[in-house]
């Protein structure tokens, strides 16, 4: 009799809650094995698999807590509702689950879990409101996050951070109108409040309305005996966005004076000497700000620019490298590694820079499988590189962009009909986009000699975004196809004085070759290679028409 039969036959039964504890255990370490793999999808699978198996609130957190963070939201929803149950008085679990359902475009059940975090809360109901819009600002969903927070705020009218909170989101959203509406309504009910009159006056430069703007915070400082240093912050910046750096110096200054170690205003002040390019300056203000320990994410990145710019290549790296959170950690982390890999000649290090801040901060995984696949595509690893893209588009299927750049990846290959086939499924699936519709027709009068068809996708294309000047290229580069040369001229003439890239001017010299205007070609052509004296499109029109 076989060993495993004799066992099976002889070992005691085993309970049913034994099993599926056993069970449950199980999917835990597959889901740990599975993140050391950097397998995202897999892990946050399993882990919502133990938790549907088990009793744990532990491993119920657990499986939440990463699928949330990985952003796999359907696993995330399910394990929240799962800590739920197990925890029903949890206050972090009811965040989680009014969070995973804002994220699956369930407005209804979200904003029912939020309404009772705000009644159960300590704070007053307008304050924990406006303690959201951190939460839902950082979602990436201005229209829905707008939305639910209007439906929110509708039982506190008398509250002035109600007002103040529909504001924000009203202003992410694109409404500026509602947004005015509603600060004013916030400082009506708080006069003495300063915050709802800036973030008015944010609005009106938003609106385009600069000048009244910085009219009305002047104002605001000016009546005040004892003005609010956040208003002269908020000037400062209005009068930077106006070119006016000098004074936003000015209030910089002032505020400093009255409040010395305010960091905001000497960060302020050495983003200022940056924009001006007083490195030197800038650089003593940023080693200042980084003594403080405010704002030290902003310092080390801004360091590592002027290390850059300096081309102090390991210095950069070092200090790109120490940016862990905040707006400029993806960036910061793609820029080190690309000096790693290009100008150190370190691709190894490159790649495990990329690793290591996609342990570090797993929201950021997938961007950093996206950064490892575009360094390798422009070391032209393009095998490596397709590897990391499939992975990332098996992990993100709901972007564009990602499924777009697999398909550029293809053509840069050379296995155009499936960069053909690939362009043609994102027009299937992003049938209304006119960046999906506009790559698969040019695409397609570039290297096929389907023009009618092309022409056809590009005209959808420009109906959708009728002034992009990319797609007014791709119609103007069609018509050349097709032999309609004095209409494809019109359109390139018309892209060019949009966007004066080298590849519509490339289109304009093939043109006006064509049309038999050779003088005229190679002048467009000189004037071109000086604006971009690197360009092979440039250089390859050149060596084909005017070889002689």
């Amino acid at each position: 009799m076989a060993l495993i039969t004799l066992i099976a036959l002889t070992a005691p039964p085993v309970k049913a809650d034994e099993a599926i504890a056993s069970d449950a255990s199980a999917h835990v370490l597959a889901a740990e094995m599975a993140l050391q793999a950097q397998d995202y999808l897999k892990a946050a699978t399993e882990y919502r698999k133990a938790a549907e198996l088990s009793t744990s609130v532990e491993i119920a957190r657990k499986a939440t807590r990463v699928a949330f963070a990985y952003k796999f939201n359907a696993d995330a929803l399910i394990s929240a509702k799962r800590w739920a149950r197990l925890d029903p008085d949890s206050d972090e679990a009811r965040l989680y689950l009014a969070q995973c359902y804002f994220r699956v475009g369930d407005l209804r059940k979200s904003r029912r879990h939020y309404a009772v975090i705000i009644e159960n809360g300590l704070e007053p109901p307008g304050q924990r409101l406006l303690s959201l819009v951190r939460y839902l600002s950082e979602e990436g969903d201005p229209e829905n996050a707008d939305k639910l927070m209007r439906s929110l705020a509708k039982p506190y009218k008398d509250s002035p951070w109600a007002h103040y909170a529909v504001a924000a989101l009203a202003l992410e959203a694109g409404d500026t109108g509602y947004a005015k509406e509603r600060a004013l309504r916030s400082a009506e009910l708080a006069p003495d409040n300063v915050k709802p009159k800036l973030l008015y006056a944010r609005i009106l430069m938003i609106e385009g309305e600069m000048d009244e703007a910085i009219e009305y915070t002047a104002r605001i400082i000016g009546d005040d005996p004892s003005p609010d240093p956040d208003a002269r912050m908020e000037l400062a910046v209005m009068y930077m966005m106006a070119d006016r750096d000098d004074d936003a110096l000015s209030q910089v200054n002032q505020v400093l004076l009255e409040q010395s170690g305010r960091s905001d205003a000497l960060r302020l002040m050495a983003i200022i000497n940056f924009r001006q390019e007083h490195l030197d300056a800038a650089w003593d203000d940023f080693q200042d700000l980084l003594a403080t320990g405010q704002y030290r994410m902003d310092a080390l990145y801004y360091l590592g620019r002027i290390a850059d710019y300096r081309e102090e290549y390991d210095r950069a790296i070092r200090f790109y490298s120490e940016v862990k959170y905040g707006s400029n950690a993806v960036a910061s982390r793609r820029r080190a590694s690309a000096l790693l890999a290009v100008e150190k000649e370190d691709v190894d290090a490159a790649l495990q820079l990329l690793d290591e801040f996609a342990e570090e901060s797993p929201p950021h995984a997938v961007d950093m499988l996206i950064a490892k696949a575009a360094l390798l595509a422009s070391l032209e690893q393009y095998e490596r590189s397709l590897e990391f893209y499939d992975q990332a588009i098996e992990y993100r299927p709901e972007r564009e962009g990602l499924a777009l750049s697999r398909a550029e990846l293809l053509l840069q290959m050379g296995r155009v009909d499936a960069a053909i086939e690939s362009y043609a499924t994102a027009a299937r699936k992003w049938p209304k986009s006119a960046l999906s519709l506009n790559a698969y027709g040019y695409t397609l009068a570039d290297r096929t000699d389907r023009y009618r068809e092309a022409e056809k996708l590009i005209r959808k294309a420009l109906k959708y975004d009728p002034d992009n000047p990319a797609i007014i290229d791709s119609m103007g580069w069609v018509l050349f196809k097709l032999g309609r040369y004095d209409q494809a001229l019109t359109e390139l003439q018309r892209a060019y004085e949009a966007f004066s890239d080298h590849e519509v001017a490339a289109h304009i010299v093939e043109v006006l070759v064509a049309l038999e205007r050779r003088d005229e070609a190679l002048a467009f052509l000189e004037s071109a290679e000086v604006e971009s004296p690197d360009s092979k499109l440039l250089a390859d029109v050149r060596a084909r028409l005017f070889a002689d």
